[in-house]
């Protein structure tokens, strides 16, 4: 095989890929062969022995040395870039068939951009916040989690009065001056009390009301309510307490906690959990924030161009994200399409493209310091992560999938460590933030 290379434009690679005879004539008889299996001719049966001449009279020649071509170029199309040190960001490109015996023929190939960073990069420090968790914050996820699940239960006693955090079922009508409002009528409506759902006031003056009671409630809509109309509005609301259902939080006992975290945990220990988790997610955001000025600090030192392909696919792989995403949470990509009034490839460009552009800019940018610099990432290092992921999980279950996951020679291990070398890499561009005297 001879290959003449010739790098175009626009990361564009163009071979010109020769074989010789006895590679068409090897791929002619493959093609025969195909036919042989898949052939339904007359007197013939499927897979039988058929002579060439009978094949070429019931496909024609054009047709077979057509399929013999494909099949050359098959064989010979993964030796050729492997030979040329080749990466393709897509499928190559047959731009010719110079002549099919022997074959030659040419086809462009993209691959990724060259990249140049700027000895300036070594410059470039950002700031790293320090992350705290207050008491106040662990408080509030535990409430969270007690509304999450707190069970009802309906009330049949006419004394019983609706506490905070009760559930009840109410008619009720706005009226200005007598007059009833527009859009304040709302029947059989179920509304938990201190969940805020509601205009500030309305919940509140619910509280103590038993069932069956009807309330008149003056309330004063707040001058930034979301709705102009009924800014600064005063309004009497009329209210008839039809259900209440008592509210029964959870006790955060071991069983409960292992229910909810998969580890049997007493109160204390739950709390520390939730802190860490908090802490995770609040570093995880600004985390992304920091990334994103850095990569705006990266691009204005480095020179490289994105082309169409390569973008295409990036563009398409965080569409098919999305639509993943929406699939779980139980919405139809078309549903949510039709509802913009935008068909796919408007939403692409509206609202994909910059941020495909900007991933591709940030991985290949990342990939070109991860040569300049050599990050690695030593065995120790990496067996410490693995035993704190493992940390987070008690199941006998999940620690014995973490253990087969997390074994040299395992793809995930792999995976595992070059995440952290590129987590190594970027964190090398930020400095501690310095403690206030």
């Amino acid at each position: 095989m001879k290959i003449t290379r010739k790098d175009l434009d626009n990361s564009i690679v163009e071979l010109i890929v020769e074989t010789d005879t006895k590679t068409v004539a090897k791929s002619r008889n493959k093609v025969l062969n195909y036919l042989r299996e898949k052939a339904d001719i007359k007197g013939f049966r499927k897979g039988a022995n058929i002579p060439e001449d009978v094949l070429v009279k019931h496909y024609s020649e054009d047709q077979i040395s057509a399929m013999t071509v494909e099949f050359s170029i098959d064989s010979v199309y993964q030796k050729a870039l492997m030979e040329e040190k080749i990466i393709p960001v897509a499928q190559g490109e047959i731009k010719e068939i110079i002549s099919q015996s022997p074959l030659k023929f040419k086809l462009h190939i993209e691959v990724l951009p060259k990249v140049e960073v700027d000895a300036k990069y070594k410059k470039i420090k950002l700031k790293k916040q320090k992350i705290t968790v207050s008491d106040a914050e662990v408080k509030q996820a535990l409430e969270d989690i007690e509304k999450r699940f707190t069970t009802f239960k309906e009330v049949s006693d006419k004394k019983s009065k609706a506490d905070l955090w009760d559930r009840v079922t109410i008619d009720t009508d706005g009226y200005e001056k007598e007059k009833l409002l527009d859009s304040t009528s709302m029947r059989d409506y179920p509304l938990v009390l201190g969940s805020g759902l509601l205009v500030p006031g309305f919940e509140e003056g619910i509280v103590g009301a038993k069932l069956e009671d009807e309330l008149e409630l003056d309330i004063t809509f707040p001058k930034d309510y979301h709705n102009a109309d009924f800014a600064s509005k005063k309004t009497k609301f009329k209210v008839k307490i039809k259900k209440i259902e008592k509210a029964t939080k959870p006790e955060f006992t071991p069983e409960f906690i292992e229910q909810l975290r998969g580890q049997k945990l007493d109160l204390a220990w739950f709390k520390k959990l939730i802190k860490q988790e908090i802490k995770d997610t609040k570093e995880s955001n600004t985390r992304l924030d920091q990334e994103h000025k850095l990569i705006d600090e990266l691009v204005k030192v480095s020179k490289l161009s994105v082309w169409e392909k390569l973008l295409e696919n990036q563009i398409n792989k965080i569409f098919a994200e999305i639509k993943e995403n929406m699939w779980k949470q139980g919405i139809k990509m078309a549903d949510y399409l039709e509802s913009l009034k935008l068909s796919e490839e408007d939403y692409k460009e509206k609202h994909v493209k910059l941020d495909a552009l900007k991933r591709l800019q940030w991985e290949l940018i990342l990939n070109k310091l991860m040569e300049i610099e050599k990050v690695e990432v030593d065995d120790k290092t990496l067996e410490e992560e693995i035993e704190k992921i493992k940390w987070a999980y008690q199941n006998p279950e999940v620690l014995k999938r973490l253990n087969e996951l997390y074994t040299p020679g395992n793809k995930y291990y792999d995976e595992l460590r070059l995440r952290m070398a590129y987590t190594k890499l970027i964190d090398s561009f930020f400095e501690e933030e310095k403690a206030e005297k």
